[in-house]
């Protein structure tokens, strides 16, 4: 991914913006060729990890097995703007985090059972009593038609793409017309491209 200067997103921007996020996409260099998979996963931030679990016939299994260098990208809060907007040349704007990695297959049933636990607290916060046990029913047994992955980052690398190389008038001027737009992401979109406006306008650098 190309990231120029003014696109660059900080340390703070692209935690802030992954907090409310947890499915992306997952990449590795299988010995066939690129294997991609949607996916939920859990981050940890802090801790430089990432979890979650695929289905045991998963071809990332064997993927990972012979190259583990993997990225997870999340890609959001997007929208086209037409030429006529900017003087004659069209563009897309974007936010997309991408977390390059390197993965650890979790096989055995108590791993397994500790990423399912915490991805259940993630996702079904609203029943905390419904927990993975090895070996009891109702999930235990099914453990072995999965396996679980641990993700450590070891780079991220973060775009804002909302026209930041513009002059702040011509960026607020197109801030106003996804608002006079209004369709699909155009709010979010504008709001993120406002955010960086406000950012530049107050004196902070973008890099």
């Amino acid at each position: 991914m190309l990231i120029r200067s003014w696109d660059r997103g900080t340390d703070a921007e692209w935690r802030a913006w992954m907090a409310g996020r947890d499915f992306g996409t997952l990449a590795a260099n299988g010995p066939d060729g690129p294997v991609l998979v949607p996916t939920h996963f859990v981050l940890d931030a802090d801790r430089g990890e990432i979890l979650l679990h695929l289905a045991a016939p998963n071809p990332f299994r064997s993927a990972i097995r012979a190259d583990p260098r993997v990225v997870l990208a999340v890609t959001d809060d997007y929208a086209f703007a037409p030429g006529h907007w900017r003087g004659g040349t069209p563009t897309s704007y974007y936010t997309s985090v991408q977390f390059h990695c390197t993965a650890e297959a979790v096989e055995d049933a108590a791993g397994k059972a500790e990423i399912l636990n915490r991805q259940l607290a993630h996702f079904q916060p609203e029943t905390p009593d419904v927990r993975v046990v090895p070996g009891a029913e109702p999930y235990g047994p099914r453990l072995s038609g999965l396996f679980g992955l641990r993700l450590t980052v070891r780079e991220v690398r973060a775009k804002f793409k909302y026209d930041d190389k513009l002059p702040l008038d011509q960026q607020a001027a197109l801030a106003e017309r996804l608002a006079d737009r209004g369709e699909g992401a155009d709010p979010a979109v504008r709001a993120q491209l406002l955010r960086r406006h406000a950012r530049r306008a107050g004196g902070c650098p973008i890099d």
